[in-house]
């Protein structure tokens, strides 16, 4: 591919296309780091409000949303969105000023920041400054993807307790809880550990393969049994247990196959938590 000649005044077009995007790229790093800051400065007014009075955690959140919502009528933004990026605003400015001071000089993009917090926020408080300022001189050069590999080996060596020990505090606190959504549907979120998720993750998606399909091939049980139920209103069909780990007889509707999949899979989760479980 060939580009363009120099100008007459010697230019190269594609070098000054460079410096414009380069230019453009850390005018806006340094506006999304003094918004950061105006943010950071907006929360704390609200909490130095209240420095001087003895309030609870609510009524603290409540003067967090009053000065959110007068940001927030300004721009015409949702209060809790502000509310929000007050609350990241404020962490990343007094946890993470190194980064700040870097994304502000334009060295760094909201992707290298969002990186570097990601990694650092589990890094212990005593430990944070360095990480920020160690994180900071790990960025040159990289892409967002390769610093966040870099960051990863730094925030292990930081930290004062080894990966099995916090994997092991990490499995006392592992819950179950749901997430409501429209129209009738939820998330049912897990946090367990790792090995255990994408177990249960990679049975799920071979059994939802296998039942498609099962759908999909003519003359198939499954096939027939939902055939037959939509044509008629009524139907039998028998699941492959080898396929699905499933070996009842149903009416062979969507509801019925989705019941006992769910029911095989949770029988097989809970043999494998129960396995992985000390004691």
């Amino acid at each position: 591919m060939s580009f363009p000649p120099p100008s007459p005044d010697g230019l190269d077009p594609l070098a000054v296309v460079l410096d414009e995007v380069l230019d453009a790229d850390a005018a806006l790093a340094a506006a999304e780091a003094r918004k950061t800051r105006a943010l950071a400065r907006a929360g704390r007014l609200a909490l130095d409000a209240l420095a001087e009075q003895r309030v609870s955690s609510r009524a603290a959140e409540m003067a967090l949303r009053e000065v959110a919502s007068e940001i927030a009528a300004a721009g015409c933004l949702s209060d809790r969105s502000v509310q929000a990026q007050i609350m990241k605003a404020l962490a990343l400015v007094d946890h993470f000023p190194a980064t700040v001071d870097a994304w502000e000089a334009g060295a760094l993009s909201r992707a290298h920041v969002q990186a570097i917090v990601d990694a650092g926020t589990p890094v212990p408080v005593d430990k944070r400054g360095e990480f920020d300022v160690l994180a900071v001189a790990t960025a040159e050069g990289l892409s967002p993807g390769r610093l966040r590999a870099r960051l990863a080996t730094l925030a292990e060596r930081l930290q004062p307790t080894t990966i099995t020990e916090r994997h092991q505090r990490g499995r006392e606190q592992r819950c179950v809880r749901v997430v409501r959504g429209e129209n009738g549907m939820s998330d049912l979120i897990a946090t367990l550990p790792t090995v255990l998720a994408v177990g249960i993750y990679d049975r799920l998606t071979q059994q939802s393969r296998a039942l498609i399909d099962a759908r999909e091939e003519p003359g198939s049980p499954v096939s027939a049994g939902a055939n037959a139920a939509s044509s008629s209103g009524s139907g039998r069909a028998v699941v492959s247990g080898a396929a699905f780990g499933i070996d009842r007889v149903g009416d062979g509707s969507e509801e019925w196959l989705e019941r006992e999949l769910l029911g095989a899979v949770d029988g097989q989760a809970r043999a494998a938590v129960a396995a992985a479980t000390p004691g």
